[in-house]
């Protein structure tokens, strides 16, 4: 069984007052004992960020047992075709959280609308990465994956 990590489990374990960690460390002492755990290429840049140099994420790397495992094409497409719906769906307004309320906000010097982004680009590729290279994605973040990766298998 192959698990691929989500940023937000290994920023669990890397974070000392982490809310999950202790959750995050034994959902991750599971996969390992289930088998391989990779990473693709945008975890380990997000999560590379915390490191002073690449030879200190290498060895965390090789410490926790987590491979890089590189993309294919299949993934950066599927990882396109994903973001497209993504912002198909995006409102194109703001929402107040208080009362519902729909705000149109547009740029004033061009008058296009501006749009809140929640994810990026690299949720995406975690998402079409761990659907190709795994058997399954360990994260905290179902709903997003659940709606765009339906045939993930999630942990």
């Amino acid at each position: 069984m192959i698990t691929a990590l989500d940023t937000n489990i290994l920023l669990d374990i890397l974070f000392p007052g982490a809310l999950q960690r202790q959750e995050t460390r034994q959902a991750l002492s599971s996969a390992l004992r289930s088998g391989a755990i990779i990473i693709c290429e945008a975890v380990y840049a997000e999560v590379s960020s915390h490191f002073l140099d690449e030879a200190d994420m290498d060895r965390f790397l090789m410490d926790t047992h987590i491979r890089l495992a590189p993309s294919t094409a299949q993934v950066l497409y599927r990882a396109g075709k994903a973001w497209n719906e993504y912002s198909r769906r995006r409102p194109l307004h703001l929402t107040c959280a208080r009362c519902g309320n729909l705000q149109p906000t547009q740029c004033t010097n061009c008058g296009n609308n501006i749009q809140v982004r929640q994810h990026v680009l690299a949720d995406f590729l975690i998402g079409a990465h761990a659907l190709t290279h795994a058997d399954r994605l360990l994260t905290r973040d179902r709903g997003f994956y659940t709606t765009y990766f339906p045939e993930l298998s999630l942990v």
